[in-house]
């Protein structure tokens, strides 16, 4: 049995260029290869990557006559809230997981859709530039000096959410690219993001880490789940999608009652 409303999954960053739409994109194709129905919605209206991404994997369906998981998906043309309302209403009438992918900048339809998120995950890459984001840091010794205007933000949307309707947000700080960094600066970001996460109330897991198949298989809509449509993996693309399992299976997203595929 589906379940009985679907739940949101909002990726958000004010920051462009953290892997939001990437991995929105692969989360909702390994959740829809397991049997999920799920639904797509790009607010960002100008660049459009997650769906241009499943318009083009919808197109070489077409054109190799091939049958792959393909979530509805739809663009928000940024005309009002009202009208962001009712396709959110039309897209999970029908769906077990409706999944945002949200502009890099500070918008208020982002802001919105945040507040009645279920989950709401927010992709950083694993640098004090991204980090900054979310917190200040002191300069010498790298112990964070307090939250950021984003993650203020986010905290009083969780408590408003939990004041309307009692529902708490899971919110879900993915850390990328963390094999590009140096082992030390990497030990004091991971030290700053514990110290940050018990002050913001966010979880902590591990995304995606650079990778040039990510780039590469855009023109096409495919993804790492997309097994016998990707020609010969090498090692580096077969870990990479044993972290995209991994970072699935630590978002603890609602079971649905279908056969797992992945």
């Amino acid at each position: 049995m589906a379940m009985a409303k679907a739940h949101h999954i909002v990726f958000a960053n004010e920051k462009g260029g953290t892997g939001k739409s990437t991995t929105a994109v692969h989360v909702a194709i390994a959740l829809a290869s397991r049997g999920a129905r799920v639904a797509c919605l790009d607010l960002d209206s100008r660049q459009r990557t997650l769906y241009r991404y499943l318009e083009n994997r919808r197109d070489t369906m077409a054109r190799r006559d091939i049958h792959l998981p393909l979530p509805a998906f739809d663009v928000f043309e940024q005309e009002s809230q009202a009208r962001l309302e009712e396709q959110i209403a039309k897209l999970e009438s029908d769906c077990d997981f409706l999944i945002f992918d949200t502009p890099g900048r500070d918008d208020p339809y982002a802001r919105f859709v945040a507040t009645r998120a279920n989950t709401l995950v927010t992709p950083i890459n694993d640098s004090f530039i991204d980090f900054d984001l979310m917190g200040r840091v002191d300069a010498e010794n790298f112990k964070v000096k307090k939250l950021s205007f984003y993650a203020e933000l986010m905290w009083e949307a969780r408590m408003a959410r939990a004041r309307a309707d009692g529902t708490t947000i899971d919110w879900v700080v993915l850390r990328n690219r963390l094999h590009n960094m140096e082992a030390r600066n990497q030990q004091r970001m991971t030290d700053a993001i514990a110290e940050l996460s018990k002050r913001a109330g966010f979880r902590v897991v591990p995304g995606l880490n650079e990778r040039v198949i990510y780039r590469e298989l855009f023109p096409s809509g495919l993804t790492l789940v997309d097994k016998g449509h990707l020609g010969n993996l090498g090692t580096a693309h077969i870990v990479a999608r044993q972290e995209l399992r991994e970072l699935v299976s630590a978002l603890a997203l609602p079971e649905f009652a279908q056969p797992q595929l992945v």
